[in-house]
């Protein structure tokens, strides 16, 4: 079959989860995000991965975020939702899920804790393309996962009919060029690390999917945008202008300090699960402080 893909291009956020107190899922904050989000030209939304806490998340519970961004979205930007987890079955009903969910790709990580071989990766990858009619967004982020997708791996299940990009947050820029050369122009390159997004994109990516995104959503739209239109100053002033921000949002664990952020804008409330929790009165202090110091409140 051939590739058919939304365009997957400039600044996709990787929406943060609003919870309520209790812990259950606050949606009507959820829809102010998206709006914002919209409203700042963002180029598509990322829910339920690593910064909207999936891994302690239901599976009723995303396909509750999924459909509700879907809803509000209603066609306007691509909706890729995380559906990725360390076992290869559970990653294709989460699959399918999205897919009845209405979103427009899958985003699926990297088996963590497994740590598969190579030869495990492309069949995981293999497996999930072939049973399910929605495109992958692969996710390498051994930070995370203990899991590191070599380039070559990437190239290798690029060449599957419905595996459509890359989310690469190894922070390693070397990888743009070697991936970008060992695949198809089609194929989209997106970094998943705000600190290396710009020098990523001018280096040939196609975007960011962004944590400080959910705070600062036309900001960093514009230096994305200019490093794509290949205004290498304007891009440069733009992260350097983003770059403590970028830095204080993860004083701590991503999320902890993105809902941090949002509530003291008064965006969210500042709700987490376990193991996650309220961030450190030091550190949330120093974050504030950035956000103060850059005008961002």
């Amino acid at each position: 079959m051939a590739k058919t893909q939304a365009s997957l291009r400039g600044t996709l956020t990787a929406l943060v989860t609003p919870m309520n107190k209790d812990g259950s899922l606050d949606l009507g904050a959820l829809d102010a995000l998206v709006d914002a989000q919209l409203a700042a030209g963002i180029s598509g939304l990322v829910p339920c991965g690593t910064t909207g806490e999936a891994a302690t998340l239901n599976a009723s519970e995303r396909v509750q975020v999924i459909a509700r961004v879907v809803e509000r979205v209603s066609g306007r930007v691509p909706v890729v939702a995380g559906t990725g987890v360390n076992s290869t079955a559970e990653s294709i009903e989460h699959q399918k899920r999205a897919k009845a969910a209405g979103a427009t790709h899958g985003l699926v990580v990297t088996p963590y804790y497994n740590k598969p071989t190579p030869e495990g990766l492309y069949r995981h990858y293999a497996a999930i393309a072939e049973a399910v009619d929605l495109p992958i967004v692969v996710y390498n982020v051994p930070g995370r996962t203990g899991c590191d997708m070599k380039a070559e791996s990437v190239a290798r299940v690029a060449g599957l009919a419905r595996v459509v990009g890359v989310k690469e947050a190894t922070g390693d820029l070397d990888r743009v060029t070697t991936i970008r050369r060992a695949t198809s122009p089609s194929f989209a390159l997106l970094s998943g690390d705000d600190g290396t997004a710009c020098p990523f994109v001018l280096l040939g990516g196609d975007g960011v999917i962004s944590v400080v995104s959910n705070v600062l959503p036309a900001e960093t739209v514009a230096m994305i945008q200019a490093a794509l239109a290949g205004e290498v100053e304007k891009a440069k002033a733009l992260h350097h202008r983003l770059r403590d921000i970028i830095a204080a949002l993860f004083f701590e664990s991503n999320p902890i300090p993105a809902k941090a952020a949002l509530a003291i804008k008064g965006a969210i409330g500042e709700h987490y699960r376990l193991p996650l929790c309220e961030m450190g009165a030091e550190n949330r202090k120093r974050l504030e402080a950035v956000m103060r110091a850059g005008h961002w409140l």
